[in-house]
């Protein structure tokens, strides 16, 4: 990884859960696909429904070392 997208990404990480979110979705969304990817209608409402919920703030968002955590006690 290059130095200057290894110091962004290190700085990215210390922003709020909300707004690495936004980030993340706003990089993915960026991403030129050769081909688009289908998805549902039920599949869109769902993501515009937790978007917006993490937008509005009434999401609990979990980093993801807590989260692994969490599988592994759970599943030890």
């Amino acid at each position: 990884m290059k130095t200057d997208a290894k110091k962004i990404l290190e700085e990215a990480m210390q922003l709020e859960p909300a707004t690495r979110a936004f980030i993340a979705e706003a990089l993915l969304e960026g991403l030129d696909f050769e081909q688009d990817f289908e998805v549902s209608q039920t599949w869109r409402a769902e993501i515009q429904r937790r978007c917006d919920e993490i937008d509005r703030g009434n999401a609990e968002l979990v980093d993801s070392d807590t989260v692994m955590a969490e599988l592994r006690k759970k599943h030890a």
